[in-house]
């Protein structure tokens, strides 16, 4: 028996490739081995996920991926230990297996992942395998549909057992010795409740099958044996499992069904893995869920409210790599990884950081506005009343930490602006949030966790981004923002720990940030403020300049001391790629930084072990103690390591100067399809080639090896280096504006943009291959006069052509 062949796999490396529509990435086949770590996906909603690996179930978590995981996690890419597993035995012969290639799996297997969905596919034992894994998207389950069918001319009798080890908390050592095990005998379900947490206390996780049960445990030592193990559990040897539901020194869940397959036929069961808030809610979800009609319903539902969300832009470029990661893979990691679970396999924190969804949801402005807006003010709501913010919180009660990072609080004010400027939309700025009231951080206080509460006060949302202003845009000796215990670059936490520390990457984005809270102050008429932040804009501007220019490109920093980090006249760290990027991506565009950015090319592109690097030299050896950064060796993280974020900046920044060509060429670079396009080299790489990598090796050994994936605020910026930054897409007062940076010859690119008024076919012309420049559109056939045209709203299909001309922007007129 043997799986059909699957051939046309695009950019196929032989672990793996991409279906031909793009809309999955299958893993397996024929002769083929498990990659060479685990290739992942993460299946989200608001308040409960999975995570799954090609080679099996994963983990699963309730509301918090870090503080409340139903199953174990592990990161352990070389063993990747399975704490979910299905296990199915032939009645007769007595043989073992599991439909995943772990624990137990065999023959040919092949595994689909899609946004939203996984599906295995196996041919062994006689039988074909067919084991679907998603999580509906109103839902607190996680649903295994599996189907065999049985080709041979026989009947066939199994059983299948569903088998779960509870954690019902953070670290297993800790959370398992609480769990309470039991029996639902009205949804036929496993439970189990934990009081380790209180936060979590009132919880109850189960299991329900679709199928009466025959056999049930709820001990893991006797399921699996005290000499046996998850490839042949000892409990599978017997007939039935035992029953053992109460007082359980060491907890699983494992429910056991009968299946009979008729010859040529096929059978079907549902296994459900869920959280409830209580027996009663128990009951009707294990109902709910274990019937075929409503599971099937879900799936569609599933594929459906994903397309929605990662398919309102579609784009057609001479690229098919990056067409490939932006129609689908790059929104649907930002919005599944970052988003709802908070995690990947290799980091599972479950917490929002202030700075970290802030920029991840301003992808989605076009998709989801109202996401946009709802986030801006939940994290409004951890500002406290002087204005600073939780650095991170863990919901759902919100303990976080309080610290003195200089840059948190300011990305409030930012995206905020860029909310409103996208939207038109300035009623956000009138909404009340309350802010959190504490001491602030003693003088000897590093940072902070509790569980921290409102006041009494109250204010709007253009409140809270004032006050983060006044709070986050202090000055030094040289003119420039304090460093704080850090900026975006957590790890120089040592740089201005004295409290004198200057960071000139800050000095850039304090400088849009009080453009953009200039532009906020106008909108309301508070012209006092407008002219206030935009005169601090220009002041920070110049400081950067005077103070921050080395020669060749610009500092990083000055430390307590007053003496330059990003220098040339450092060892280590002479050239910081984000104080380059941001001399362009401050919105006014340093007029030395055509020269930056030509230095940040020099010393940190590396164009043949495709490589972006952050900084170089990376901290070695240096008296000079800059922070934890040190501790990581060099070339790692982000101690001179390629840290895709800040690469996507880079690729930002030349587009914002209009090359096309370069920032085509950073996005080319960092591509993981471009990285594992043979055997060999994603064997080197490790990582999966459909996600953006958090950061990649850039010094022997392992150079060239991804660091960790999925879990990476790369993902939004690098979609928007391709949407925003070389396709030029943007939003303006609820408008599309084009301003391409396309490189040479790309005669032409496609954007198909899905609103929920219609839908515009957008073609971009360049026929003389001026990649940059004004643009003349024609809607529907018709010349359009202005630079924005306005998004449908009856409903319809409306046909764009933008052509780039020489002759620069038309006059302002009416939009289209």
């Amino acid at each position: 028996l043997a799986l059909p062949p699957l051939d046309g796999l695009r950019f196929d490396n032989g672990f793996g490739g991409f279906t031909k529509d793009g809309r999955e990435y299958v893993v397996g086949g024929a002769g083929r081995t498990l990659p060479p770590a685990p290739w992942c996906n993460v299946l989200a909603n608001e308040h409960f996920g999975t995570i799954v690996s090609e080679a099996g179930l994963g983990f699963t978590w309730g509301v918090n991926s870090g503080e409340h995981r139903i199953t174990p996690w592990s990161n352990d890419p070389l063993l990747d230990p399975q704490g979910e597993a299905i296990w199915l035995r032939d009645e007769e012969t007595g043989e073992i297996w599991t439909p995943t290639p772990l624990p137990a799996g065999g023959g040919q297997w092949r595994v689909h992942h899609r946004p939203g969905v996984s599906t295995w596919v196996m041919a062994a034992w006689g039988l074909e395998h067919r084991l679907r894994v998603f999580v509906p998207p109103d839902a607190p389950v996680k649903l295994a549909v599996l189907r065999l069918s049985n080709p041979g001319d026989a009947p066939r009798r199994l059983s299948a057992t569903f088998f779960v080890e509870w954690v019902m908390g953070a670290i297993p050592g800790l959370a398992r010795p609480h769990v309470v095990c039991g029996y639902e005998a009205e949804a036929h379900a496993l439970v189990a409740r934990s009081g380790w947490n209180p936060e979590f206390a009132d919880r109850v996780a189960f299991i329900a099958t679709s199928h009466p049960p025959a056999g049930l445990t709820c001990e893991r030592t006797t399921f699996l044996g005290r000499e046996g193990g998850p490839r042949r559990p000892e409990a599978l040897m017997r007939t039935l499992l035992d029953g053992q539901v109460e007082r359980v020194g060491d907890p699983c869940a494992a429910l056991q069904v009968m299946l009979d397959i008729p010859a040529g036929g096929s059978e079907d069961v549902i296994f459900v893995l869920g959280e409830a808030a209580g027996r009663d809610e128990v009951v009707a979800l294990a109902r709910r869920w274990t019937d075929p009609r409503r599971v099937s319903r879900a799936l569609d539902e599933t594929l459906e409210w994903w397309e929605h969300r990662i398919g309102a832009v579609e784009v057609e470029t001479p690229d098919p790599a990056l067409d490939l990661l932006v129609n689908r893979w790059l929104p649907y990691q930002a919005l599944a990884s970052r988003i709802l679970a908070r995690a990947g396999f290799y980091q599972a924190g479950g917490a929002f950081g202030f700075r970290d969804q802030l920029q991840d949801v301003m992808a989605f402005l076009v998709s989801e506005p109202e996401r946009v807006r709802a986030h801006i003010l939940a994290c409004a709501a951890r500002q406290f009343e002087e204005g600073d913010v939780l650095h991170w919180w863990h919901p759902p009660a919100g303990r976080g930490v309080r610290t003195r990072c200089s840059d948190d609080l300011l990305w409030l004010p930012y995206v905020t602006a860029r909310y409103v400027e996208a939207t038109g939309n300035t009623s956000i700025l009138e909404e009340k949030v309350p802010f959190l009231s504490a001491p602030p951080l003693a003088d000897d206080e590093e940072d902070r966790y509790a569980l921290f509460t409102p006041g009494g006060e109250t204010g709007t949302l253009f409140e809270h981004c004032r006050r983060a202003m006044e709070k986050g845009v202090t000055a030094g000796a040289h003119g420039l923002p304090l460093i704080g215990a850090g900026d975006w670059n957590d790890g120089m936490d040592r740089v201005g720990r004295l409290g004198r520390g200057e960071s000139v990457w800050l000095a850039w984005f304090c400088a849009a940030c009080a453009d953009g809270f200039a532009g906020l102050a106008r909108r309301v008429g508070r012209r006092d403020l407008a002219r206030l932040w935009a005169g601090r804009a220009r002041e920070l501007r110049r400081a950067a300049e005077d103070a921050g220019w080395d020669g060749a490109w610009f500092l990083r920093a000055f430390d307590d001391d007053g003496l330059p980090w990003g220098s040339k006249t450092c060892e280590e760290c002479k050239i910081d790629s984000i104080a380059q990027s941001w001399s362009v991506l401050n919105g006014v565009a340093s007029t030395r930084a055509a020269t930056a950015l030509a230095s940040a090319r020099e010393w940190l592109v590396d164009e043949e072990l495709r490589l972006v690097k952050l900084l170089a030299p990376p901290f070695d050896r240096t008296p000079r103690d800059p922070g934890y950064i040190r501790a990581y060796p060099p070339g790692v993280r982000e101690n001179g390591g390629q840290y895709t974020h800040a690469a996507a900046w880079l690729g930002l920044a030349h587009a914002a100067l209009g090359d096309g060509a370069r920032a085509h060429l950073i996005f080319d670079l960092i591509n993981p399809l471009r990285r594992t396009e043979t055997r060999e080299a994603a064997e080197r790489y490790r990582g999966e080639p459909y996600v953006l990598p958090g950061d990649v090796r850039a010094a022997p050994p392992g150079e060239g090896e991804v660091g960790w994936t999925w879990y990476t605020g790369a993902a939004a910026w690098t979609w928007r280096l391709a949407v925003e930054g070389i396709l030029g897409l943007r939003l303006e007062e609820g408008a599309l504006r084009l301003d391409p940076a396309l490189p040479p010859g790309w005669r032409e690119a496609r954007l198909t943009l899905r609103t929920r008024g219609g839908t515009l076919d957008i073609r971009i012309e360049d026929p003389e291959g001026l990649g940059h420049g004004g643009i003349e559109y024609e809607v529907d056939g018709r010349r359009r006069h202005g630079e924005r045209i306005a998004l449908p709203r009856d409903g319809r299909r409306h046909e764009v052509v933008a052509r780039l001309k020489r002759s620069g922007h038309d006059d302002p007129a009416q939009d289209g």
